[in-house]
């Protein structure tokens, strides 16, 4: 598996592509997420108010970090879970609860390029990643 991109860097190279190649950036970030089995992908780890299915999973690395597992039924909706990990993914659970996701996402104006029902779910999605890093805190 490849090294996720830095946000920065994804942000830089957002920017200068045009609609279509945004939807494909997205998919293709979904595309690089690590593999979640199937077996996690259960009522307990789905995302509730997504109008596609999204699972989150996460595990506790050695040094303490949250390290998630995501998937989705949706190519699209997929990406946009990478996305969110990419703000948050192997950080301490305090670090990750401090962390304001939805400034980190904001140059990728979301809701003005995506449908909202493609975008409806983002705040459960960093809701729930919030939650639990407040549980392992």
């Amino acid at each position: 598996m490849t090294q996720p991109p830095a946000l920065a860097d994804l942000v830089e190279e957002y920017e200068f592509l045009d609609a279509d190649d945004r939807y494909r950036l997205l998919i293709d970030l979904g595309k690089a997420l690590e593999p979640m089995p199937d077996a996690l992908k259960t009522d307990a780890t789905l995302v509730r108010g997504c109008s596609a299915a999204v699972w989150v999973y996460p595990t506790v690395l050695e040094d303490g970090c949250l390290h998630f597992l995501a998937d989705s039924n949706a190519a699209i909706t997929k990406g946009i879970i990478a996305l969110v990990l990419l703000t948050v993914q192997d950080q301490p659970p305090a670090a990750i609860a401090a962390t304001d996701i939805e400034s980190a996402l904001a140059p990728f104006d979301l809701r003005n390029q995506l449908s909202s029902n493609r975008t409806q779910g983002i705040p459960n999605m960093i809701a729930l990643i919030r939650e639990t890093a407040s549980r392992y805190r």
